[in-house]
């Protein structure tokens, strides 16, 4: 296992539509266990395989709540089947935009389909804190970002300050 970097805001690799997974192979599964070690070292809730520069549908998420508890899930070629009429208003963050939050209205409860890291095929309710993050990863593989739902003056000041951060960076 290997910690990866994290691509961040205003890298144009963030708005790449991520290629469906054909088959779990070896390196996607030591793909999805960087992504857990990346993720947990972050730390984070929920990281998508596009975050660390690799375009393909494959989203790590942790949402245990108790200190030195785990509760690692892998999710490959995830997909969201309904979502409910009802909204819910979530703090949101991510990894690619580092120490910025912003409340997000989605829909409250989804359904969603996916394939396991052995490759069997589920399908659950999500609701509350599950809901937002797998729609937030979801997002992510489909080249959609958090900011993308904020006020079009929220979203543009967030922009500037990743791209100047980005270019005192590269001097």
């Amino acid at each position: 296992m290997a910690i990866r970097d994290i691509i961040i805001l205003p890298d144009t690799q963030l708005r790449l539509i991520s290629k469906p997974i054909e088959k779990i192979t070896a390196d996607i599964r030591a793909l999805a266990d960087d992504m857990l070690e990346t993720m947990y070292k972050a730390p984070g809730i929920g990281l998508a395989a596009i975050q660390v520069a690799q375009p393909v549908r494959l989203i790590t998420m942790d949402l245990s709540k108790k200190e030195g508890e785990t509760n690692p899930r892998i999710f490959v070629n995830p997909e969201i089947l309904s979502v409910s009429e009802e909204l819910s208003v979530y703090e949101e963050g991510c990894l690619s935009i580092p120490e910025y939050y912003e409340e997000v209205e989605r829909p409250a409860q989804v359904r969603v389909r996916f394939t396991d890291i052995h490759g069997k095929v589920h399908e659950e309710d999500a609701e509350g804190l599950y809901a937002t993050c797998i729609q937030h990863e979801i997002d992510h593989l489909n080249g959609v970002l958090f900011v993308d739902y904020l006020s079009k003056l929220k979203r543009d000041r967030v922009m500037k300050k990743f791209t100047k951060a980005a270019r005192l960076a590269a001097k």
